[in-house]
């Protein structure tokens, strides 16, 4: 017995220890969080983000990479990047591929624009180089600190409002309604019902018929996820992911029955992997760019737009949700915090270590923001995030249990907590209100960050050329502002 309660006691200071450990490496105390909070912040994140594991390579793949490898690309560079956030940065942001770079990725520039897949991992390669000077140098923090700060509440109202659309999407809430002969179909797979379509303005949003148990069970959901936020009751986001999967279980939603637990193709994975591990830097990618310099300013034009929607994706979401929780704070009005360095580090590595694996720019994941509303604020909850995305490579079939319905109320009240930034915004002077909208509305509608800061920055210019007051504009604006409009104009172009 004496030696029983001597080893529960050991066991209890091992514990002890641990945490003593991580509080310390960490500075859980220091940031008002503890390891409970951090772990369950980890999961919230990673289960709201999951999908990338299976879009990624459904997407990618219509460009003739194979999905498997695509799959593992995907999880090196999300644990790389991610692990970086965790380690170096201590931030509770996670990191894979983004959606929008990976649509600009497969339909603009290979369907596009013609290049092959392996010119487009080089592109995306030279986008982390580019990172990598601008954060060398003073540029990355001349572009932050040129940010007015009626624009930084916007960005962070808007990265809400974006957050709050990507839920109510994914929950299935809307439907489109598109006219004869105004959308084309995009990609392979057109005679099978697996192209992409792209609709122009004609293409009208409205309520769906809520006659599907997909789109009733995220309804009940978000009515679960309203009460546990408004109740304040702690770890209530990650208690409605798991109430609202296992409702979808019983109502036979997430059917366990069809899921293939025992399904594992690793191998078969790392096979595929080999085949496009590297091609960003061989022959048929950087030496194909480089030795053809007959399309050396349209490549030059398609690299600005990987890198302005990369670095802006990264400021914006560290920006508009750190500066609200005192993560990534600001000393004053025009004063970066040293900790968006390290951030923005680990974005590029991960993005040239994503090129090199095999996948699309890497990016700083909006959906971070729903790890931090459950309370998230230090680089373990990155951690936890890094090591699911890893244990994912083993067992995918897992994820499947968690139905979209089960995350999208969760970014849909995320995105309700940080509209907050919008009482900062002084709206009876349109000189400010005009380019906070665009800011803001534009990161939704547009379902890009970037698309809202440069709407954001171009109007800002406009209105204070219109007021005589051109002047107060800061250089780094207008330089941003040439980019943006030369961006524009190589899509109208191509």
């Amino acid at each position: 017995n004496r030696y029983n309660v001597r080893k529960l006691i050991g066991s209890e200071n091992d514990k002890k220890g641990v945490y003593s450990e991580m509080d310390k490496f960490f500075k859980l105390s220091e940031h008002g969080t503890t390891v409970r909070t951090e772990v369950l912040a980890g999961l919230t994140t990673f289960f709201a983000m999951s999908y990338i594991l299976f879009v990624n390579p459904q997407m990618l793949s219509q460009t003739g990479m194979p999905a498997q490898g695509v799959f593992l690309a995907t999880i090196i560079g999300s644990v790389v990047g991610t692990l970086m956030m965790a380690f170096y940065a201590n931030l509770p942001y996670a990191q894979a591929p983004g959606m929008g770079l990976n649509a600009f990725f497969t339909f603009t520039v290979v369907f596009g624009m013609g290049y092959s897949w392996q010119e487009a991992l080089g592109m995306v390669f030279i986008c982390g180089v580019i990172s990598l000077i601008i954060t060398l140098t003073n540029v990355r923090k001349m572009i932050i600190e040129s940010i007015p700060t009626a624009l930084r509440s916007a960005i962070s109202a808007g990265i809400g409002i974006f957050l709050a659309y990507v839920g109510i999407k994914n929950a299935g809430f809307l439907k489109f309604t598109i006219d004869p002969h105004t959308y084309t179909v995009v990609g392979e797979g057109a005679d099978k019902g697996n192209a992409t379509i792209s609709a122009n303005a004609s293409a009208v949003p409205g309520l769906v018929d809520f006659n599907n148990p997909a789109v009733l069970l995220a309804l009940v959901g978000l009515a679960i996820t309203i009460f546990f936020v408004v109740k304040g009751i702690k770890g209530g986001i990650i208690l409605s992911i798991l109430a609202t999967t296992v409702l979808g279980i019983l109502i036979h939603v997430v059917d366990i029955t069809k899921i293939d637990f025992a399904s594992n193709h690793l191998g078969a994975a790392f096979n595929d992997l080999g085949t496009i591990f590297g091609q960003a830097l061989g022959s048929k990618g950087l030496g194909s760019l480089i030795s053809n310099t007959s399309r050396l300013p349209e490549t030059l034009m398609a690299i600005l737009a990987f890198s302005l929607t990369d670095i802006f994706d990264t400021i914006g979401t560290l920006i508009g949700t750190g500066e609200k929780v005192g993560i990534v704070a600001t000393n004053g009005e025009n004063h970066q915090s040293a900790k968006l360095d390290k951030a923005l580090y680990s974005d590029l590595v991960a993005t040239s270590v994503g090129a090199i694996a095999g996948t699309s720019n890497v990016t700083t994941y909006v959906e971070s923001a729903a790890g931090i509303g459950a309370g998230g604020r230090t680089g373990l909850t990155a951690l936890v995030v890094a090591i699911c995305f890893a244990i994912s490579s083993l067992f995918s079939p897992l994820l499947a249990i968690v139905p979209t319905a089960a995350t999208a109320p969760i970014l849909i009240v995320v995105g309700i907590m940080m509209l907050s930034g919008l009482k900062n915004i002084h709206w009876e002077d349109m000189s400010e209100a005009v380019p906070a909208f665009f800011t803001s509305i534009f990161m939704g509608f547009s379902y890009s960050i970037t698309q809202g800061i440069a709407a954001g920055f171009i109007t800002y210019s406009l209105v204070k050329v219109v007021k005589g007051e051109a002047k107060e504009v800061h250089s780094m604006i207008w330089i941003l502002d040439v980019l943006f409009i030369l961006n524009y104009v190589s899509m109208a172009l191509n």
